[in-house]
């Protein structure tokens, strides 16, 4: 799943940008509120965690706004200001729920979990081809019925492939939808990667899952292998 971090406390957002990566989510930041309305309006993310004071524009403004263009993304809104007034209005204003400053992790994760599970903008919480199972909020990985340990990366391989079963997912899609900004177009690391995963979970001995389309890309499909 892929998160946005709206916030221009660096330390607080690489804290949280660390945190969510192994718990294998997709994080982006913004250090500003009007780079985070920006990137919430043109990326699909399943949640967004929204400090509430921003330079450029403020979380509320941020928060107002996306749901004016009918973006309807989850959003937690985090503040220092912890007062009945403050929690009220972030609320009125659009936000799905509200975390004061100073946080635990423990906790800021389980609210979004939650908000995961009811939010509008959730897919299908659990993902299924074959003999793969995936729990997209509880990121948990079993093959034929046994757990299998991803990295982050691998994870939200997969989750990507599943998503498109039975689509050509080009290597710029896969990077844009899994490095993000992180991605050296002159790396094979994709092609690495496919690997990593067919080596964990395409290991049936009768069915092929992860194809390489030549030229194109790849595709998650069921179908007999080649003899």
């Amino acid at each position: 799943m892929k998160l946005l971090i709206v916030e221009d406390d660096p330390r607080i957002a690489e804290t949280l940008s660390a945190g969510l990566s192994e718990e294998k989510f997709l994080v982006e930041v913004a250090a500003d509120g009007e780079r985070g309305e920006y990137l919430a309006a043109i990326n699909h993310y399943d949640a967004v965690i929204l400090d509430l004071l921003l330079p450029r524009r403020s979380g509320m403004e941020v928060c107002r706004e996306l749901r004016a263009q009918g973006i309807n993304t989850p959003i937690l809104m985090l503040t220092a200001m912890d007062s009945t007034s403050d929690k009220i209005a972030g609320l009125n204003c659009g936000a799905d729920d509200y975390l004061t400053k100073p946080f635990v992790f423990e906790e800021l994760l389980a609210r979004l979990r939650a908000l995961l599970r009811r939010g509008p903008a959730v897919r299908d919480a659990r993902l299924h081809c074959e003999q793969i199972s995936v729990d997209t909020v509880g990121h948990v990985v079993t093959v034929g019925g046994a757990q299998v340990e991803l990295t982050a990366r691998e994870y939200m391989l997969l989750e990507c492939l599943l998503r498109n079963q039975g689509k050509v997912l080009t290597r710029q899609q896969l990077a844009d939808q899994v490095w993000g900004v992180e991605y050296d177009p002159l790396s094979n690391v994709i092609d690495v990667y496919i690997n990593y995963l067919r080596n964990k979970v395409d290991t049936h001995p009768d069915h092929k899952l992860i194809h390489t389309i030549r030229g194109l890309g790849y595709m998650l499909k069921s179908k007999p292998r080649e003899q």
